[in-house]
């Protein structure tokens, strides 16, 4: 068995969201309590009690799922058992780094709380949008974008790649709204707007790469225990040079996330496991990696049992 570990990204959270891991992991409820300590302001009451478009801010739900992406990781590092390698939609990258070694808790949180506040000014200075694109070849959508980009309309560019015939488009209002309509000409099944303060990864984000790299700049980035993939060339990476550029690179570029899937079963990874909110990449994973055992663990239910198995599992080894 070679396990890997995978980190949601934004749009994964909802109200209420970790307060069952607080009641009943203390390791969970320190994770919690440390992110409200050096953030200055109670995180987790907008996590557990909202209002939802509180928690839905950028600057809110980046932190929020990260934090809840780690409280499952801290509560869990002795049942998972080794890890080969790991992967994160997005912001879930530094959540993947943390795992790793490679960033500590506290100078990622600070990291990510900055990038959502970078990213949504960037959506203040030049608007922007997005969209999910179904049943249409990557190539085909990015002709379109091509296509689509103009000095009059904007630029339209794929954001995600999330899986075969699941991509999401970012940019220009103007240029979305173009891309749209041919999009569903072309034969598109669904294209979906997003509720989104931005065109993420997409170049309307570029002036937030510099204050995200002077932030990066000035915290250390350790050798991981184990590679991570990057977002930006679907590839394992363990240099902490390389990540900390990758990292700052991931906002403009898009996020290759089937592409990074399948470096990941070519690894030989037959077990993935999601920790965090929600199960989104679980769900990709039908398509992404239909042949591997793919998890979702993110409520203390989920936790517990995974735990209790993982001992049982030890138990019977010992037995034998």
């Amino acid at each position: 068995m070679r396990t890997a570990l995978l980190f949601p990204g934004q749009g994964s959270q909802f109200v209420g969201m970790g307060q069952d891991l607080a009641d009943r992991f203390p390791l969970a409820r320190g994770v919690f309590q440390e992110a409200d300590d050096q953030l200055g302001f109670a995180l987790s009451k907008i996590l557990w009690e909202g209002p939802e478009e509180e928690l839905v801010r950028t600057r809110n739900a980046q932190p929020a799922i990260f934090v809840h992406s780690i409280a499952v990781l801290r509560v869990l590092e002795d049942a998972v058992g080794p890890v080969h390698l790991a992967a994160g939609h997005s912001l879930g990258e530094f959540s993947a780094w943390v795992a790793a070694g490679t960033l500590s808790f506290a100078d990622a949180l600070g990291a990510i709380r900055l990038r959502g506040e970078a990213m949504y000014a960037s959506g203040e200075t030049r608007a922007g949008t997005m969209a999910a694109v179904l049943g249409l070849e990557d190539d085909h959508i990015l002709r379109i974008c091509e296509e689509c980009s103009s000095d009059e309309a904007g630029v339209i560019v794929p954001a995600n790649y999330n899986s075969p015939g699941q991509v999401v488009v970012s940019g220009d209002v103007a240029a979305v709204a173009a891309a749209t309509e041919a999009l569903r000409a072309a034969g598109a099944k669904r294209v979906l707007p997003l509720r989104v303060s931005g065109a993420f990864h997409s170049p309307l984000m570029e002036p937030a790469q510099a204050a995200l790299a002077e932030r990066l700049g000035s915290i250390s980035f350790e050798t991981p225990d184990f590679q991570v993939v990057s977002n930006v060339t679907a590839t394992p990476v363990r240099d902490p040079m390389e990540a900390r550029q990758l990292l700052v690179q991931q906002l403009t570029a898009p996020v290759r996330w089937h592409q990074s899937i399948t470096a990941m079963t070519d690894a030989g990874i037959t077990h993935f496991i999601e920790l965090g909110p929600g199960s989104v990449l679980t769900g990709l994973n039908r398509r992404n990696a239909a042949n591997a055992a793919s998890r979702a663990l993110g409520t203390a239910d989920e936790v517990e049992a995974f735990v209790k198995e993982q001992e049982a599992s030890y138990s019977k080894g010992g037995e034998e």
